[in-house]
Order: C-alpha cells, then sequence, then structure tokens
C-alpha cells in the first residue's frame, strides 16, 4: 500500500487588494461606492450580503486607502470610541452583538470629526434590530449597498483565484466541473477549495475531476451524517 502524505496546514495569503477583487454584476454597486470615497455623502457606509461574498476583501481594500482601523462588532466597547473616532474605522458583522450606545456614540464623534465608518453586515441596516431609538434612525439614514449572490462565471473566476492564492493552477475541465455542482456562495467555494487542496496533498497527486468529485462526495456525506 502507498503511504499517503499527512497534509500540513502551512497556511497561505489570500490576495486582498483592488487589483484582485473580481467585479461583476452583482458586487459592482458596492465597488463604485468604495472607489467613491472620500467623496461619501454622509460619515458611513454599509455593505451587506451573505458570507464570503466579498465584504471582508472590499473592507481591506478601502482599509488600506483609508488607513482604517478594523474590529468585530461585537467587540466595539465605549471606552474603545475617541481612540476609533481619530480615523476611519470598519465595523465588521455590525448585525450581530453590537453594543447599541458604543455604536451610537461612535457614529456621533465619527460625523463631528468628519471621519468615515464602513460597516459590513449580512443585511440592510434598515432591517437591524435596534432598540436604540437614536441609533436606529441614523442608521437608517446610512446608504446601503448590497453584493448579491454571483453567477457562473464569477463562480468560476473566484475558483480561479483561490487556487491561484495557494499558488495553484487547475485546468478548464476542473473549474467547469465545480462550476455546476458547488453551492452559490463564495462560502462553499473557499470550503472547497481547501478541501481539495489538502486532498491532492494527502495523495500527492494533480487536482483532476475524479479527485475534485471525491472530494465533494466526501464533503456530502457528512453534511449528511452532521
Amino acid at each position: 500500500m502507498t503511504p499517503r502524505q499527512l497534509p500540513l496546514d502551512l497556511g497561505h495569503r489570500p490576495a486582498m487588494g483592488r487589483d484582485d477583487f473580481l467585479v461583476a454584476q452583482c458586487n459592482s454597486d458596492a465597488v463604485a461606492w468604495i472607489d467613491l470615497w472620500p467623496e461619501w455623502p454622509g460619515p458611513a457606509l454599509a455593505i451587506f450580503g451573505p458570507a464570503g461574498c466579498g465584504k471582508t476583501h472590499l473592507a481591506s481594500v478601502w482599509r488600506a486607502r483609508s488607513g482604517a482601523a478594523i474590529i468585530d462588532a461585537a467587540r466595539l466597547a465605549e471606552r474603545d470610541v475617541p481612540r476609533l473616532a481619530d480615523g476611519a474605522v470598519v465595523l465588521e458583522d455590525a448585525d450581530r452583538g453590537v453594543d447599541e450606545r458604543a455604536l451610537f456614540h461612535l457614529y456621533n464623534m465619527i460625523a463631528e470629526r468628519r471621519r468615515h465608518m464602513l460597516l459590513t453586515s449580512r443585511s440592510a441596516p434598515a432591517r437591524w434590530t435596534v432598540a436604540l431609538a437614536d441609533l436606529r434612525s441614523r442608521l437608517n439614514a446610512v446608504p446601503a449597498v448590497s453584493i448579491a449572490a454571483p453567477d457562473d462565471s464569477l463562480i468560476g473566476a473566484v475558483i480561479v483565484k483561490l487556487f491561484a492564492d495557494r499558488q495553484l493552477r487547475v485546468g478548464d475541465e476542473v473549474v467547469q466541473f465545480l462550476v455546476t455542482r458547488i453551492e452559490r456562495s463564495f462560502a462553499a467555494v473557499r470550503a472547497a477549495v481547501a478541501a481539495i487542496d489538502a486532498a491532492s496533498l494527502a495523495r500527492r497527486g494533480n487536482i483532476t475531476v475524479p479527485l475534485v468529485r471525491q472530494v465533494l462526495q466526501d464533503q456530502a456525506a457528512k453534511e449528511t451524517e452532521g
């Protein structure tokens, strides 16, 4: 029996620059708003969409341009507000467990100091459950732009990009096979590429359609068992 190599998770650095972001119909409005900065009409912008759709990538692009600090909304505390409001700030997952009073004060201080804040979330601010009325009125005034589900051409381009991030090149037949069989989300594409990479390392083989078929079948079986 040929011994199987254990894949070592050495990590990889996704390309996160502006030129690496794949622009398509589903995300072009969000890209246009990022490119519009610093000429935003107000102190804040919200970008919303499903997990893995590119919100964090766009936030990283804006962070590089603006020098923004970045913080998970669940970790925002009132003591952090004066420091964060000294410059631009990205508040990620802003619809998931944020301290409303801290966000209210941050918004006000950002506006007073003529700074800017980018909010990322899975739904538009107008749909968030917000108890603090003053915060709700401010969020309702924030321009909100969505990133929609990707089409086949974008899914294919993302597959190629994610393999390239891992210094891997795959044939067109592999890309097309994945496009026609994978869930329409970037999160699913990312998980599949990681699993395929690990499987190819374990088998010391090339990435082929039979290998990809087996990986997808294994993933489906695990989901069924779960």
